[in-house]
This record gives C-alpha cells, sequence and structure tokens, in this order.
C-alpha cells in the first residue's frame, strides 16, 4: 500500500499561517485517517498527491460559483483527485465566531477534507453526523501525537 504525500501550500498574502505546522498536522491526521476502514470506491490509499491550498475569499467565490453554482466563499472545497481548498480568511471569521484559534480551524477544515476523500459525505444528517464524529476523533488523535 502507498500512502499519498500530502503537501500544504499558502497562496494567500491576506492572513498570516503557520504552513509549517500546519503540514506536520496534515502528515498525522493523514495516518489517522488511512487507519479508518472504507467499504466505498472512494479511498484516499488510492492517491499518490494530497494538496491543502490556503487561498483567499476571492479565489474561493469563484471556484464555488464554478464547481458548486453557489455565489460567496465558502470554508473547505474538496476535490476527489486530491486537493483540498481552504480559505484562511473564511477559516480566520469561523474561527473567530466558534471561538477557535485560525490554526485550530484550519486543522479542522485538512481533516474534513481528508474525511470527503476518504469517501465521507456530509450531504444528509446522518452523514454530517458520522462525519463530525470522525473529524473529532482524527482531530484529537492527530493533535495527542
Amino acid at each position: 500500500m502507498t500512502v499519498p504525500k500530502v503537501s500544504v501550500r499558502n497562496l494567500q498574502r491576506k492572513i498570516s499561517v503557520n504552513v509549517a505546522g500546519l503540514q506536520k498536522f496534515a502528515v498525522k491526521a493523514l495516518q489517522n485517517c488511512l487507519q479508518l476502514q472504507k467499504k466505498k470506491q472512494t479511498d484516499l490509499r488510492k492517491l499518490r498527491d494530497i494538496f491543502v491550498w490556503l487561498i483567499s475569499d476571492r479565489r474561493m467565490s469563484q471556484l464555488h460559483r464554478q464547481f458548486l453554482g453557489q455565489t460567496g466563499p465558502t470554508d473547505v472545497l474538496t476535490f476527489q483527485h486530491g486537493e483540498i481548498f481552504i480559505s484562511a480568511e473564511t477559516a480566520k471569521q469561523h474561527a473567530r465566531v466558534f471561538a477557535n484559534s485560525l490554526m485550530h480551524e484550519l486543522q479542522l477544515y485538512i481533516v474534513h477534507g481528508l474525511l470527503h476523500l476518504h469517501g465521507f459525505d456530509d450531504r444528509t444528517p446522518a452523514g454530517a453526523r458520522k462525519m463530525k464524529r470522525m473529524q473529532e476523533r482524527i482531530l484529537s488523535r492527530a493533535l495527542s501525537r
């Protein structure tokens, strides 16, 4: 079994981000996600590379409109070929609203994206609850090691 390589890249300039810290976290989170058993075709193990792109709200709004037909930015968009786009500006706003640090919010979005790449879906209430439980488990495991 090959383990995908995960890379975190900062493509926005408005918000200062600890990319090295996020990179270390993403590797740990990926290792934890790979331990989950999946029955669906979508499987992290099938990817060679995973890219986490930190982008601006402006760029996220463009992607959101282009791929989901929705206006305005969103927090995270995941594409099944291994790309996770995260809006650093939206993450900062959500961190303030939910009384989290920016780093915690970004880590949460990385885990969320990895779970989507591993076949988890949050489009139904039951799927969203399951995904939230998995996110919390992966987040706590990745932060405790």
